[in-house]
């Protein structure tokens, strides 16, 4: 249930209808193209967190492949997309929720502030507590597509499916270059790995099962929502909700906002846990500062959680009073998670037992390096963060040699 949550989160709502307008029809296929393209990656990090677990996830790979200061840049990276990531999606499904409900519009930062808030309480109680809850959250989310996919078929017509292709291959790539982001999210259970019991045993089989009910959960949706005609001509911003319409009547609007709402909070648990015990591995090792290493009594990383929750709260405020555009900051996060693909699949490459799974590894790698480029100037991101990843393992390195210094002095 921690890697369904991480995976699908808000982009089921609106991206089967924009893969649909790119594609037509056959933007099915580049949903299964990319679900089967997306394995390889998926399978790269629960392989690497199996064999090296604990709260440092793909920082700890890339430090065991490349060194200190490279595991340092992936461990900054990540932990500095999540301010950015986390406040972004409980704006957007704060939004529409709000619309769902027909509340006031200024309802939606009230709303996003208090879901944000409640992710951090969770993680705040532990990682068994916000387990469960992901249970009974991805639970209500599978079902609510459910239903709307069952709901749904019985609406769907032959003639919506013709013609095909009408853009052609183009389109078809251009809908899988948008669909890469409905499948990213892997890399954040890795950080949790350490709360596994049998990392070794569970991880692989977590993944590939959380494969299969995401994928079937995607192309059901992207299969009735082309089938029914819910997009194009203005119904792309709200086709899952014409989908829910057919299936549940006048409720369907509660429910989409209710879906919306549950989305963002199964995919906000596992990042911001992972991002907390990312922190809290970082300070251990002397790669960020010691505040991020606090813990609570029931050991949960209170210190990466605060931190996390005073940067997130300052974005959300930008993000209400319009002092940054969504456009702008969504770039920042989205380039940092592509980097942290790019620089982990890198060490899954280096790292690998077997030409098996070093394929694996690379053909990840290709995939990831293929959509970097589309980042535009948001690419250029991951060098600022660069600069303090730089600095603490210049820190770092500096104190492990003064102690040996010092060890060496007090021997004599």
């Amino acid at each position: 249930m921690l890697y369904v949550g991480a995976v699908l989160g808000s982009g089921v709502l609106i991206v089967p209808a924009l893969a649909a307008d790119l594609a037509g029809p056959a933007s099915i296929m580049a949903w299964i193209a990319m679900a089967i393209a997306a394995l390889p990656m998926a399978l790269t990090m629960s392989t690497l967190a199996a064999r090296f677990p604990g709260g440092g996830g793909v920082s700890t790979f890339v430090e065991q492949a490349f060194g200190s200061g490279a595991g340092a840049f992936v461990g900054w990276l990540f932990l500095l997309a999540i301010p950015f990531g986390a406040p972004i999606s409980t704006f957007v499904a704060a939004a529409y929720a709000v619309s769902a409900f027909g509340l006031p519009a200024r309802a939606v930062g009230p709303l996003a502030a208090a879901l944000l808030a409640g992710v951090l309480a969770v993680n705040y109680r532990g990682m068994r507590a916000a387990a469960w809850l992901q249970v009974g959250v991805v639970g209500a989310v599978a079902a609510l597509l459910a239903v709307a996919v069952a709901g749904g078929a019985w609406h769907v017509r032959v003639e919506h499916f013709t013609p095909f292709a009408p853009h052609g291959i183009v389109g078809v790539g251009r809908a899988a270059a948008i669909l890469f982001w409905s499948f990213i999210g892997w890399e954040a259970v890795t950080h949790l790995s350490g709360e596994f019991r049998d990392p070794r045993r569970d991880l692989v089989p977590a993944v590939s099962i959380a494969a299969a009910i995401i994928t079937v959960l995607y192309v059901g949706t992207a299969v009735v929502t082309v089938g029914t005609g819910s997009y194009g001509g203005g119904r792309s911003a709200a086709s899952l909700v014409l989908v829910m319409r057919a299936a549940l009547g006048p409720a369907a609007g509660w429910a989409t906002g209710i879906l919306a709402l549950a989305c963002v909070s199964a995919m906000l648990v596992t990042y911001l846990g992972g991002a907390a015990s990312l922190a809290r591995s970082l300070a251990q090792r002397g790669l960020a500062p010691a505040f991020l290493g606090a813990a609570n009594a029931v050991g949960a990383p209170a210190g990466g959680l605060l931190a996390i929750g005073v940067l997130g709260g300052g974005v959300l405020v930008a993000l209400v009073s319009n002092a940054s555009s969504l456009q702008t900051l969504i770039l920042l996060p989205s380039a940092s998670f592509i980097a942290v693909y790019l620089l982990g699949t890198a060490a899954g490459v280096k790292l690998a037992p077997s030409r098996g799974e070093a394929g694996m590894a690379w053909f990840a790698f290709a995939t990831s390096a293929l959509v970097y480029p589309f980042l535009g100037w948001g690419a250029l991101y991951p060098l600022v963060v660069a600069i303090p990843a730089w600095l603490t393992a210049r820190r770092r390195q500096r104190a492990a040699t003064g102690s040996v210094a010092e060890s060496h002095s007090a021997s004599v």
